[in-house]
């Protein structure tokens, strides 16, 4: 799946031409700040790196939920769409490690797609789709697999969500510590422990983290992780509503 794939965000009827530019300006940034710095970054930094006041961005978005919707449409939609497909395939099993697949290459597009996919962000009308659509795919998934025998009987759909939302949470730090596929590796060991009793072990891709890439993976998912900074604090904005 190609991160981006689907509809873009609706742009509202007859805004002035300086209006679209503005509003395009401010998605454009807040996809970048978004995937340096994760959802919780200052929206002042948004605005100020699309070359806008505050009151403008807020003109335009009211809240960062808004904002996140215009940004992330087109990804989630995709997901979705890749959800369908694997739903479509003949082997249960491979339709869920398709589908898995596509799920994790988005999560690690950027840390902004990450924080929204393996979180829950109220209020993202687009999220709540897709978070509804994800399970539905697991659900018919788990439940062919089982009865076609590719996964273990006693695993749920709430099982999976829980840990698919954990092992996403350390993509970003796995890809900054040991390169853009270091996620494969995991995730094919946690496949594996899926699989029904009669399907034989399979080699891992990838290679092992060593020791310095383990610390370095753990030290980038602490709350004291390093952000990038861009001359601000983030202030009252950082809220994601306007005062004024």
């Amino acid at each position: 799946m190609t991160v981006g794939e689907g509809s873009e965000a609706p742009v509202p009827p007859r805004l002035r031409r300086d209006a679209r530019r503005n509003r395009k300006r401010l998605v454009e940034a807040a996809h970048a700040v978004f995937a340096e710095q994760g959802l919780e970054a200052p929206l002042d930094v948004i605005a100020r790196r699309a070359g806008v006041g505050n009151a403008t961005l807020y003109r335009h978005f009211p809240t960062r939920a808004a904002l996140v919707d215009a940004v992330f449409r087109g990804q989630l939609t995709g997901t979705m769409q890749a959800g369908e497909r694997a739903r479509r395939a003949a082997d249960a099993w491979a339709g869920l490690a398709d589908y898995l697949d596509a799920v994790f290459a988005t999560l690690a597009a950027d840390r902004g797609t990450n924080d929204l996919m393996t979180t829950r962000l109220p209020d993202v009308e687009t999220l709540d789709a897709v978070h509804a659509h994800n399970r539905e795919t697991v659900d018919v998934l788990l439940e062919r697999a089982r009865a076609q025998g590719g996964v273990r009987a006693d695993v749920t759909t709430e099982d999976l969500l829980f840990a698919l939302a954990a092992l996403g949470r350390a993509v970003p730090p796995l890809a900054a510590a040991a390169g853009p596929d270091a996620w494969r590796r995991p995730l094919a060991l946690f496949l594996e422990g899926l699989r029904g009793p009669a399907a034989g072990p399979r080699p891992l891709p990838g290679r092992p983290l060593d020791e310095e890439e383990l610390g370095r993976v753990l030290g980038e998912m602490g709350p004291h992780r390093t952000r990038p900074t861009d001359g601000s604090t983030g202030g009252a904005a950082a809220g994601g509503t306007a005062s004024a």
